[in-house]
């Protein structure tokens, strides 16, 4: 099974949020105004646009951009926590009429959380979702950033879309960095970067039978510096392999597809040699690799000195004894390789980048770390490959680069059409990008359009040219930004008619009593001074009624012990299996305080949702792929009283789209009656009364991997030891994507990689998600000091797993299944 990770898991990952305000309003609730635009870029632009637009409608809506995971998609974002969980109103109190598409944010990972309660009285209008005052952090600056910093990166699960229509892309891509990572047995097998000619050849035999392999594969954009000079140059990203068993008994294969050639003339062909280099360092020193074979531009490296942890690259390189000429250049072939970037959608003002690889390697996503605004530098952001473009180039020299529209539309500013890129960048190897900020001319319809790119060389000679066409502007939800007008309400209806049969009948909940076989006799009485959750108190020879026979393993007051799930006056909670003596139904005597019906036992171990992180994005996504009736999961979230009609003002020509509708409804509902309702909590129960439970079990893993790692922060340095045995190398290289400018992890982004390993370890269990909470809850027990003696969420989501096949068996009908 291979599981591709994008990372950010992420990813990790930066994700920032994009809101509109009024620059009145903010000017008072915000100290420090003058000096956001460094740490947002785009705050600027879009106080100006609400100056301008002030009659317009300020209505909160939900992101909806569920690009995530390798698995369903290759961003992270719309960070956000359940119901909506851990308010931002712990760091930002209050309401304000000028802010909106506000979310929650994790607020305990800082260290300025203001430990106050919810006022239902400052709760803002319905156009808003929330709003914030400012004035408590008025002297004191950084805790004003931290509080900002925090809100904007891992909180936005809500956006004002009209608002982000007109920005340049923030809050639209996120950091990545794409490895892949791949569990073999002994059959062996080939793991292969996505998108790459990257690939990795594991042979039968390598383990022995029985025993696994975990290999992992990444490529570092940047070459080393040592092996790109005059005489040499990299022809190849550098490959990170990673191997988790030493215990082999054969070599492996790296198969790479290069970006040269040696020249076909006698000369070159014994004066140049194409070969693979080696290192247990990213920085190296490297060795020359002689197990090497060439294939056309495809070269073949065989690994037999294996390390946990590997750095592999491709260069070309002359005989610097023999050799008359000044570079390598002259001998080869050099392929050059040019890669497009920008946002996701196009906006009236955003940045194209021009991006030069010295290797074949292009990814679908690129983090740019020097963006400027007004001669500052602001956070790195993450563009999409919009187009790419490879060309011959004979020799190192300064190369002219122009970008022109073919629309009249857009423009490139004069001052911007035409960057250099220098002969000593190409000869570096290092990824040279430039940037080309596009606008739009007047208030016509945004649209996309086509651009040239044109490369010269110093005597303004044309090496190449080559289109680009961009993607669409950011869509706009009709229903929920704008109302449509007659005219286009009859097209979109007549052009999207409507399905009037449901896809699944589920079935249908019943509420009543649980019968229950197995009971427990308490043998002792347990009262604990300091209550804790998820815990039950019993007194001695209380029957307790037990909803399953499999027992959890966690943490109690001190040390971890075996549990039952049980159930006693209606609470359901765990009871030590030493205090009780297990017994049948017909011994139990008095079962009266045992008795519990189907939807008690339902809103009971959902609970934990109620505090537990989740990323909007991925849940609306899977959900919306995984239920396949609107008309079902509107019902059972009390939205019996929509129709078809209700959809003729949204796009939602599928049943995945209405189901999608549905759910973005439920989230407006709940951040308009919080803290009452909590939208995951309420999702989580109506998908259990649908009997969704795979559905269900997926969404608890997501959850509690990514509230542990928000949690753990630096401390998943020493769960990663515990779980996977990782080495001070592998944990190093899951946090160098995060890592700011001083080569350091800041203390709130330490999540990011602590969720792409956890995501990584729990992919590897495939759908024993029972497991892999459990083997979580029993690493996190044992670590020094334990996370769970405080949280106990995820002993929560172990008494929800296990509680799942009672509860299919009392609330649906076999019948009404057959």
């Amino acid at each position: 099974d291979c599981y591709d990770k994008e990372n950010k898991l992420d990813s990790i990952i930066d994700w920032p949020e994009v809101f509109k305000q009024h620059a009145h309003t903010v000017s008072k609730t915000n100290p420090f105004r003058n000096q956001l635009s460094a740490s947002n870029p785009f705050v600027y632009d879009v106080a100006q646009l609400s100056n301008s637009d002030k009659n317009n409608k300020h209505i909160s809506i939900l992101k909806e951009d569920p690009y995530l995971f390798s698995r369903d998609s290759s961003n992270r974002d719309s960070f956000a926590s359940s119901g909506d969980e851990l308010d931002i109103d712990h760091l930002l109190r209050k309401a304000s009429a000028g802010k909106s598409g506000r979310s929650k944010s994790v607020s305990e990972l800082l260290d300025i959380v203001d430990a106050r309660r919810f006022d239902p009285d400052n709760t803002a209008s319905s156009g808003q979702i929330l709003a914030a005052d400012m004035e408590w952090l008025q002297n004191d600056r950084e805790a004003y950033k931290m509080a900002w910093l925090s809100h904007r990166q891992l909180a936005r699960s809500c956006l004002d879309l009209d608002a982000m229509s007109h920005s340049p892309g923030w809050a639209q891509t996120q950091p990545t960095d794409t490895h892949v990572v791949c569990k073999l047995n002994h059959e062996g097998g080939s793991v292969q970067l996505p998108d790459s000619d990257i690939a990795v050849h594991i042979p039968e035999g390598h383990v022995s039978p029985g025993e696994f392999q975990e290999v992992g594969l990444r490529a570092i954009l940047n070459p080393p510096p040592s092996l790109n000079h005059d005489l040499s140059c990299t022809v190849s990203p550098l490959i990170e392999l990673t191997l988790s068993n030493l215990n082999t008994m054969e070599a492996i294969l790296l198969e790479i597809k290069i970006a040269a050639e040696v020249k076909k003339d006698p000369f070159s062909q014994v004066m140049t040699e194409i070969m693979g280099f080696y290192s247990l360092n990213k920085e190296g020193p490297f060795e020359k690799l002689h197990n090497c074979y060439i294939y056309k531009d495809t070269i073949q490296v065989k690994l037999t000195d294996l390390s946990r942890v590997m750095y592999t690259v491709v260069a070309v390189q002359v005989n610097p004894i023999q050799s008359l000429a000044t570079s390598v250049w002259e001998y080869i072939h050099r392929n050059i390789s040019i890669g497009i970037y920008g946002p996701k959608h196009i906006h009236p003002s955003f940045t194209a980048v021009f991006t030069v690889f010295g290797h074949n390697y292009i990814p679908e996503k690129l983090t740019v770390c020097d963006i400027k605004k007004g001669g500052k530098s602001m956070p790195p952001v993450v563009f999409n490959l919009w187009g790419k473009h490879t060309f011959l180039l004979d020799k190192p020299q300064d190369l002219s680069v122009s970008l022109i529209s073919c629309d009249p539309d857009f423009e490139v500013k004069m001052e911007d059409q035409s960057k250099e890129i220098k002969e000593g960048q190409l000869k570096a190897g290092e990824v040279v990008h430039q940037q080309f900020p596009f606008s739009v001319l007047g208030t016509g319809e945004m649209h996309l359009f086509t651009f040239l790119v044109h490369i010269k060389v110093p005597n303004n000679n044309l090496v190449t040219q080559f289109p680009i066409t961009t993607p669409d502007p950011a869509p706009k939800l009709t229903g929920m930004t704008s109302k449509p007008n007659r005219l286009q309400k009859r097209k979109e209806i007549k052009s999207a008619p409507f399905l009037l049969t449901p896809t699944v009948k589920y079935p249908k909940f019943q509420d009543k009593t649980l019968n229950i076989i197995s009971y427990g006799v308490a043998l002792k009485t347990v009262f604990r001074q300091n209550k804790i959750e998820y815990l039950l108190e019993y007194f001695k020879g209380d029957t307790i009624a037990f909803l399953g026979e499999d027992k959890v393993k966690a943490i109690g007051q001190t040390k971890v012990k075996e549990w039952y799930v049980g159930v006693l006056r209606r609470k359901i909670g765990l009871v030590h299996c030493k205090n009780v003596k297990v017994i049948l139904k017909e011994q139990a005597i008095d079962i009266a305080d045992s008795v519990l019906p189907t939807r008690n036992l339902l809103e009971q171990i959902a609970l934990p949702f109620k505090k537990l992180t989740y990323i909007y994005s991925l849940v609306l996504s899977t959900v919306s792929e995984r239920v396949y009736n609107w008309k079902a999961l509107a019902d059972v979230l009390g939205y019996s009283h929509m129709s078809l009609d209700d959809f003729s003002e949204v796009p939602a020509d599928k049943e995945s789209e209405r189901v999608a509708y549905v759910v973005k409804k439920l989230k407006e509902d709940c951040h308009a009656n919080r803290p009452r309702r909590q939208f995951l909590y309420e999702l989580i129960v109506a998908l259990l009364k649908l009997d969704c439970q795979g559905l269900v079990a997926r969404l608890t893993q997501d959850t509690v991997l990514l509230t542990s790692a928000v949690k753990l922060g630096k401390c998943w340095r020493e769960l990663a030891e515990r779980l996977a045995r990782l080495t001070k190398q592998q944990i190093e290289a899951y946090e160098v994507p995060h890592q700011d400018r001083s080569g350091e992890v800041a203390l709130e982004m330490m999540w990011k990689p602590a969720y792409d390993f956890l995501y990584t370890w729990g992919a590897h269990y495939g759908d024993s998600y029972r497991d892999v909470l459990q083997d979580l809850q029993s690493a996190l027990d044992k670590m020094k000091n334990p996370l769970t003696k405080q949280w106990r969420e995820l002993t929560g989501a172990l008494i929800l797993v296990n509680c799942m096949e009672i509860l299919r068996a009392n609330a649906f009908s076999k019948k009404e299944e057959d």
